[in-house]
């Protein structure tokens, strides 16, 4: 049984006798827990009716590239935003084109080139069609645009020919959509993570705290569930639901949160610290609800927190150790230092003065540093996002070892 909890997948149909084969496709993609989009070309209508693929998805089909309805909810770009995967089933050897060639003429072409999802086609076609030098060009051209094709298989057509051509079958293409997500690259090895914010208590109703979400923690969790880890998420206080097979350790506090970061570190590989944590609490925690006197100017006073990074990067057992810089100026220099002092083997570090990304954002951008290597991924979504960074530690975890 294949696992795709959560996933966002837009499925792409265009033209094409093999486009009643999409039914069971989306079928198979929900079973497996993806939430499922169905975007079709006009040409796909005549084919298979957009009634039947709402019926399976659970969701309204796109048809329009100006649809009104469409744009005062979830616009084209919105749209080509939240997908994790755009998967194209089947696809025509007139959509190849237009794709190749960086047409954007109907909403599923302007989806493709509006995305930094990865896109994924299962061409079918006459086999005479598929085997012509322009088709053969465009398909070269994809793959050079990092464009997957799954396919197409080889056998008897509709048209009644035999030959390359044909759409590879539903449960094939659930194969390789699963093969997309999960990657094993992390496989046999346990990862904790911290992930959202701290609060530090003032009295019994108030508190010192940022304005983390927790989404870059939860979306690294479920990444790196995908690569095979064991993932323990040692979390703040977030409004998100735990990612599917992550063991979550909920806590408030600083304190709370280095006494469950040092809990079972011997048995951790790599240890991401996420969490936007409270460089400092009060003193003293009021018994009531402080209240409002005729002071002009109340005082606290406030004492450091535990720098939990570093402690777990000091300990006896030390993990791999992935720090975060979230900085609002001189964001690379800040980063090296912090990378230095604390004795990471990695930082991941961000701009968090730009705006749309961050604290709060669905969407970020980040510098990855280490001691011999700067790499830069440009903003996407943070669960694309999370994927790249998976990969990328997974490759220097291994390396280190």
């Amino acid at each position: 049984m294949y696992r795709l909890t959560n996933k966002q997948i837009i499925l792409g149909i265009t033209g094409g006798i093999a486009a009643y084969k999409s039914a069971e496709l989306t079928r198979l993609l929900k079973g497996a827990g993806a939430d499922v989009r169905v975007v079709m070309t006009p040409a796909a209508t005549a084919f298979i009716t957009p009634l039947t693929l709402q019926a399976l998805s659970g969701h309204p089909v796109h048809l329009e590239l100006l649809d009104p309805e469409a744009e005062a909810g979830m616009g084209h770009i919105e749209l080509a935003k939240w997908a994790d995967l755009i998967v194209i089933a089947p696809a025509s050897a007139d959509f190849m084109a237009r794709l190749a060639n960086g047409m954007g003429n109907d909403l599923l072409s302007t989806l493709c080139l509006a995305t930094t999802a990865p896109i994924c086609l299962a061409p079918a076609m006459n086999q005479a069609m598929w085997r012509s030098p322009q088709t053969q060009q465009n398909a070269a051209t994809l793959q050079q645009q990092n464009v997957q094709l799954w396919g197409p298989g080889v056998g008897e057509q509709a048209c009644g020919d035999t030959g390359p051509g044909r759409m590879i079958e539903p449960a094939d293409i659930l194969e390789q959509v699963a093969t997309c997500f999960n990657t094993r690259s992390l496989e046999g090895l346990e990862i904790h993570i911290t992930a959202g914010p701290t609060r530090e208590p003032l009295d019994p109703v108030r508190y010192i705290s940022n304005h983390s979400s927790g989404k870059m923690g939860y979306a690294l969790a479920e990444a790196a569930i995908d690569a095979g880890a064991r993932v323990k998420l040692i979390s703040g206080p977030v409004n998100l639901a735990t990612p599917a097979h992550v063991e979550r350790v909920s806590v408030t506090t600083a304190q709370d949160m280095l006494h469950a970061s040092l809990e079972g570190l011997a048995s951790c590989d790599i240890f991401i610290a996420c969490a936007a944590v409270a460089d400092y609490r009060p003193t003293s925690i009021a018994e009531h609800k402080i209240k409002k006197g005729n002071e002009e100017i109340m005082e606290l006073h406030l004492v450091k927190n535990p720098d939990i990074v570093a402690t777990v990067a000091a300990s006896a057992d030390k993990p791999f150790t992935i720090g975060f810089a979230a900085e609002t100026r001189d964001v690379l220099s800040y980063a090296k230092d912090k990378l230095a002092r604390k004795k990471l083997d990695m930082i991941i570090a961000n701009d968090v003065s730009q705006t749309g990304i961050g604290f709060n954002s669905d969407e970020n951008a980040v510098t990855l540093v280490t001691t011999t290597t700067q790499i830069d991924i440009p903003q996407t979504s943070k669960r694309q996002l999370a994927k790249q960074l998976i990969e990328q530690i997974a490759l220097l975890y291994k390396q280190s070892k």
